[in-house]
């Protein structure tokens, strides 16, 4: 299309043409290069548009699901309040079927410090736990409300992440507990070894150990472990024994 211009331009022979016929060339040139334009700037936005799009999107996903640092909190250093609160739920009601998730008590608020590493036996040890409970519990009280268990984490927090600021150093903690729960969740599986099963095998003992089971494995009780007398009336090798009443009913 360019080069059809030029010859319009520079040609000798394209002065030959009619007036009318070479101003249409020259538009219709002009408006086909127009066109390319305006096209290819089309083009361009629309690529742009789908990269801001993209960049957008990716934006909305790090807002939604931002990454973990290395202390367990949000990459903003924010966990809410309500995720600390779950974690103390979950550990106050380990082992005791009575307790309601509201309270817990010295043996539970260990295991959670250890359990999610704010024990580390070096800057927090185990008696620095046991002092700290001490301190926010009431006088004559044996378990902590989750305030008062906020208030451990606040005295716990500093020694934890040394070098950090107060508010820093308890959201570092709170990143420790988020979504955590008890280690040994359940019940304790029997361990299974050889030495055990030959032990427990009721089938190769012997002597009086061998009469306190029956034939099943099942403990006799008080029947195994001694000899109790017969008072039913009957000689011990005696077969009848109870068939009376049937045989005076059939009479």
């Amino acid at each position: 299309m360019m080069s059809l211009l030029c010859w319009l331009v520079l040609s000798p022979s394209s002065l030959l043409l009619p007036a009318s016929l070479y101003h249409s060339i020259c538009v219709i040139t002009v408006n086909k290069q127009g066109a390319a334009g305006r096209r290819r700037a089309r083009g361009q936005r629309q690529e742009k548009d789908k990269t801001t799009k993209q960049a957008n999107r990716f934006t909305e996903i790090l807002t939604e699901h931002p990454p973990l640092t290395e202390a367990g909190s949000m990459a903003d250093g924010t966990v809410s309040l309500a995720e600390v609160e779950t974690a103390f739920q979950k550990f106050a009601v380990h082992g005791d079927t009575k307790a309601t998730g509201k309270e817990m008590n010295g043996k539970n608020f260990a295991k959670i410090c250890k359990d999610c590493h704010i024990t580390d036996g070096k800057n927090v040890t185990t008696t620095d736990v046991d002092i700290v409970f001490s301190k926010v519990k009431a006088k004559s009280a044996r378990v902590i409300t989750f305030e008062q268990f906020n208030q451990a984490l606040t005295e716990l927090a500093p020694k934890r992440f040394k070098g950090k600021s107060k508010d820093e150093a308890l959201q570092q903690l709170y990143g420790l507990l988020a979504g955590k729960e008890p280690a040994n969740v359940g019940v304790t599986k029997v361990a299974k070894a050889a030495a055990v099963d030959r032990l427990t095998d009721t089938t190769k003992y012997t002597g009086s150990h061998k009469e306190r089971f029956d034939d099943s494995g099942k403990g006799k009780g008080k029947a195994g472990r001694e000899d109790i007398p017969d008072t039913s009336g009957y000689v011990a090798a005696y077969k009848g024994t109870g068939t009376y009443d049937e045989k005076v009913k059939d009479a």
